[in-house]
């Protein structure tokens, strides 16, 4: 995904994916604490339905859309860990797994209490676990 958009002129924008099929409404977008850049994007799927997870890097922006490079089974099929809450480096593995991303492990892992996607646009003190 490009790296100078705005993450949060991501939300509220519509999400499709890779048939073209409408996905939803961008609802949050979570950021990777060390680098700042936008990761995954919450996707609301409909009016009663959850958010869900779909990975930032090979989405794109095309027309002022989110082009998320999955079909809209196995987004819907992502596992599902809330929003507003950041994701533990375990639920994003979780979900790397799912989309069939492999990640290299980290080499220096980070503490266990240091947390991983901040959302944009939320204030956070200084000692947030």
């Amino acid at each position: 995904m490009q790296t100078d958009v705005d993450p949060r002129s991501l939300i509220g924008r519509k999400a499709f994916d890779s048939k073209g099929n409408k996905l939803g409404t961008v609802d949050e977008v979570y950021l990777d604490d060390a680098t700042g850049a936008p990761e995954w994007a919450a996707i609301r799927t409909g009016l009663f339905s959850r958010d869900a997870f779909v990975p930032l890097e090979p989405s794109e922006l095309v027309d002022g859309t989110l082009r998320v490079p999955f079909e809209r089974s196995l987004i819907k099929d992502a596992p599902d860990f809330g929003v507003g809450r950041h994701l533990s480096p375990e639920q994003e593995l979780q979900l790397y797994h799912h989309y069939g991303i492999d990640i290299a492990a980290p080499t220096d892992a980070p503490p266990p209490d240091r947390d991983f996607g901040r959302i944009a646009g939320r204030d956070y003190p200084d000692d947030a676990p």
